[in-house]
């Protein structure tokens, strides 16, 4: 029989996949897929019930329902003094993987390059690679995943089409700084290039930092795309509904990509979502204050179980390096063994690079019930405990 893409057929099943599948069978605490305990806020729930049972159930618009649109350009207004045109300027997608990809494919040609900043998000490699395109990469260091000037200009080129920047970045938890995206927007000008932005975690910043989009910098608003999901804002990943804002001239070959990917996401979730993106500041305070408690606490446990714990200013997640565990293997077999023999299930930062990979650091996901983090940490302190 003739091979399926050989592109895509490459690809073996995800590393999160693995994890959760090898997790079920040890019956470990699962702290490696980045999904939240918990079903979300109640009032988000309740309306996206009441639309199902009262609203329009047919095909909405394309583009989103407009109440939907109107709130995510409100949202950028309060949230980072962005205005933009809502009618214009704004698509609802089915999730945030949706936005990237419909970016990727209704911008990219093949042969264009693409910037990315490693540990990534694992679908962007595999889309841009579908599109054609190219991928350059710049590698983030520990503890302090940032670049130089040099970075940049190693990978840019005069062939350079866009830049795709996580922030804050799973799986580090950096939250990018305003001198290094002023130094990427500079790189980005320079070159005539885009920037798809992937900012899901947006509200997820701790210790009184503030997430500054890349759009909101002289000269980048007609130059990025900004993805937002209501998965992380609101603890509902399985909605899968996303956005994204962009200049008219960048957002009209996406809606192009867009109608042939998904066409258009379930109204009743949208019209939750922009019931959420109403809700008071408290509820975004709450958030990030409720998850900064979090990361606190499985940082203290696995400080006290023997992991170095890296610095997490954002996002879901906690790096740690197991050099000091006295085991002399790579991530994917610590991350193998802790799940069989210790019952808590994490994953290897390597599988976030695709060259010049770390391979002595794992995550862990914090964004769980507090019992579910305390028996993990249970359960490692009694495991390292037995290996002393």
């Amino acid at each position: 029989m003739k091979a399926g893409n050989t592109v895509l057929s490459g690809y073996g099943t995800t590393i999160f996949e693995v994890m959760s599948r090898l997790a079920e069978q040890h019956k470990a605490v699962n702290l490696g897929q980045g999904f939240p305990d918990g079903n979300g806020p109640a009032a988000v729930v309740e309306a996206a019930q009441r639309y199902l049972a009262e609203g329009w159930n047919q095909y909405p618009p394309m583009l989103g329902l407009p109440a939907l649109r109107q709130a995510v350009a409100t949202h950028a207004r309060r949230f980072y003094g962005l205005d933009l045109d809502w009618q214009a300027e704004v698509m609802v997608t089915s999730g945030a993987t949706e936005a990237l990809a419909a970016c990727l494919f209704g911008l990219l040609e093949p042969g264009d390059e693409v910037v990315l900043f490693q540990p990534l998000y694992d679908s962007y490699v595999p889309i841009i690679r579908r599109a054609g395109a190219i991928p350059r990469f710049v590698s983030l260091k520990a503890p302090g995943w940032s670049f130089s000037r040099a970075d940049l200009e190693t990978a840019f080129s005069d062939r350079t089409k866009l830049v795709i920047l996580n922030n804050p970045l799973n799986p580090a938890g950096k939250v990018w700084t305003r001198e290094e995206l002023t130094l990427l927007a500079q790189a980005v000008e320079a070159h005539d290039a885009y920037a798809v932005c992937d900012e899901v975690y947006e509200h997820l910043v701790f210790d009184g930092r503030r997430h500054l989009p890349l759009m909101a910098l002289p000269g980048m608003r007609e130059r990025t795309l900004r993805i937002g999901s209501a998965g992380k804002t609101f603890s509902l990943t399985g909605w899968k509904v996303g956005y994204v804002s962009a200049a008219p001239a960048l957002l009209q070959p996406v809606a192009k990509a867009h109608q042939f990917l998904t066409f258009t996401t379930p109204p009743n979730l949208q019209h939750a979502v922009a019931v959420g993106l109403g809700l008071g500041d408290h509820y975004f305070r709450e958030l990030a204050d409720r998850l900064q408690a979090r990361r606190d606490r499985l940082s203290a446990g696995l400080a006290a179980a023997g992991l170095s714990v890296l610095p997490a200013e954002g996002t879901y997640f906690l790096t740690a390096d197991v050099r000091g565990s006295g085991l002399d293997e790579d991530d994917a077999a610590f991350c193998a063994r802790l799940t069989a023999e210790a019952g808590v299930a994490a994953i290897p930062v390597s599988a976030f690079f695709e060259q010049e990979a770390p391979r002595h650091l794992i995550r862990f996901c914090f964004c769980k019930a507090e019992e579910t983090l305390d028996e993990a940490v249970r359960r490692l302190e009694g495991w390292f405990a037995a290996r002393a």
